[in-house]
């Protein structure tokens, strides 16, 4: 009964290495030395080979194994194949200097007035070829990047983090933005003190809730806001010459706050600034050098001590 024709479609990547070693070695048991296989191995993989190709491939001639014409041919198609998985198997090399890539980055206000900066910095030192797009985030970053439409995403910590990857960058609180002709400027605000001021209620277009509001309400207090904004972009300006009172980050307020009072918020509401990626990218070279270069502005965005001011007097 005649055997039926092996499907070329069946043979993987080892059989037609096996089928270069034999031609290059001249002898089935020499390229079973080399592989690290028995010779019986070497002959099953050969007939499944000739059976393939409908061709003996290897005829014996004094001693040695002889290609014929077709294996020949085979042969010269396959190795470039080989040699391309060979390139494909090996560490992925990333050199910054000589990049030409493009990399999407979401992220909000914060990040693009007190991070984006340091990292654009770093980026025309090490990457110029580099073109970064920097996107909103607008609350759904984590959603948006799983999507495609970003490639990492610096914002506070997602509170669904299935699929991704996060690293923290570093930890925020609240502090209050002042006129230093407010009142309260000069003083330690309790919470009836607080709840008490013109406050701006900063909404963030409802795509996220400041962890303050979340813990006030916690508490059983209720904002009563004299003012609701969209952003923290311009509330210094409202803030100045003014009795209103902005509820920021610290490190925003000493961004933003030239010439204004920085009182601490009396409920904290901390919460993280993180670095986030999709799985697609984990191993890759050039965003594992990416995350290096993100993580590594931690030291330069500091400690929330650093920070702090002498606590006022209180009445």
């Amino acid at each position: 009964m005649t055997r039926p024709a092996a499907d070329p479609l069946s043979l993987d990547f080892a059989t037609l290495r096996t089928l270069c070693t034999v031609h290059d070695s001249g002898s089935f048991t020499a390229a079973a030395q080399e592989i690290g296989v028995n010779q019986s191995a070497i002959s099953y993989t050969v007939e499944r080979l000739r059976s393939a190709f409908h061709d003996p491939l290897f005829v014996r001639e004094k001693g040695r194994q002889i290609a014929t014409d077709r294996c020949r041919q085979i042969i010269e198609q396959v190795r470039p194949m080989l040699a391309t998985l060979d390139r494909l198997a090996r560490p992925e090399e990333f050199d910054p200097a000589r990049t030409r890539q493009r990399l999407t980055l979401a992220c909000n206000y914060y990040e693009r007035l007190l991070i984006v900066p340091l990292l654009v910095r770093e980026l025309r030192r090490h990457a110029p070829g580099i073109e970064l797009v920097v996107i909103n985030a607008r609350g759904t970053g984590p959603e948006r990047m799983l999507r495609g439409d970003s490639d990492l995403l610096i914002g506070p910590r997602p509170t669904v983090q299935t699929g991704v990857y996060v690293s923290r960058l570093c930890r925020e609180d609240y502090v209050c933005l002042l006129d230093p002709a407010h009142p309260k400027a000069d003083t330690a605000l309790s919470i009836d003190d607080y709840l008490s001021l013109d406050l701006i209620d900063i909404t963030y277009e409802g795509n996220w809730v400041s962890p303050y509001i979340t813990e006030l309400q916690a508490m059983g207090h209720r904002l009563r806001p004299a003012l609701m904004v969209p952003s923290p972009a311009g509330v210094s300006r409202l803030v100045q010459g003014s009795t209103l009172v902005a509820t920021v980050p610290r490190r925003l307020a000493h961004q933003i706050g030239q010439g204004l009072r920085i009182v601490d918020c009396p409920v904290r509401g901390q919460f993280d600034i993180t670095l986030v990626w999709p799985p697609r990218f984990h191993a890759d070279a050039m965003h594992q050098w990416m995350r290096g270069v993100v993580i590594g502005l931690r030291r330069e965005l500091g400690d929330l001590g650093d920070l702090r001011p002498a606590a006022p007097q209180a009445n």
